[in-house]
């Protein structure tokens, strides 16, 4: 029979592809001892280098999420000293409009009085001018009416009481004269 086992065997080709039953029983212990040697020593390693690699980018998305909330406070920090920065800078406007508006006032003012001083100068000037033009005049007028009068009359009015009471009667009677003058064309307006 065994020889008959044989014949058979002989008879029936070999396939390439199937590979003889030993080999493929050492074959699969030999995988599995590697497998296991592997699984044993390179496997941790691995789900090691995984799980720190997954820290990573959790932290890294931490790390990114904290940035994106402190980018935030500081984009609203910097908003709300801009709006400070304008409100200041509004205020700051408005009080140098009112402190311009006070000094153009206070300014005015001042021109207004100094204005009024030079008026009342100019004033008291033109009245001391007209009084001492007046005294002048009298003097001249006084000087000249003695002199005719003397040579009217035919002899010297030099005493000098009696020439000074004389000019001023006349001077007197002659601004009676001009004021009745103004009184009536004021009352014939």
């Amino acid at each position: 029979m065994i020889a008959q086992v044989t014949t058979m065997a002989a008879e029936v080709p070999e396939n390439p592809l199937v590979p003889p039953i030993p080999e493929l029983v050492i074959g699969l212990i030999a995988f599995f001892i590697v497998f296991g040697i592997l699984a044993k020593k390179l496997l941790p390693n691995i789900n090691k280098v995984l799980d720190e690699r997954h820290e990573a980018i959790e932290g890294g998305m931490k790390k990114a999420e904290e940035a994106m909330a402190e980018a935030q406070q500081v984009l609203d920090e910097y908003r709300t000293q801009l709006a400070d920065a304008r409100h200041e800078a509004a205020r700051l406007r408005q009080e140098a409009q009112e402190q311009g508006a006070t000094l153009i006032a206070e300014m005015r003012a001042e021109g207004q009085r100094q204005r009024e001083e030079i008026i009342a100068a100019g004033h008291a000037q033109i009245e001391a001018d007209r009084k001492a033009a007046a005294q002048s005049l009298r003097q001249d007028v006084g000087k000249l009416a003695t002199d005719l009068a003397g040579k009217l009359v035919g002899e010297s009015l030099e005493d000098h009481a009696r020439q000074s009471r004389t000019i001023d009667r006349f001077l007197d009677e002659l601004e009676a004269q001009a004021a009745s003058d103004t009184t009536k064309a004021e009352a014939g307006r």
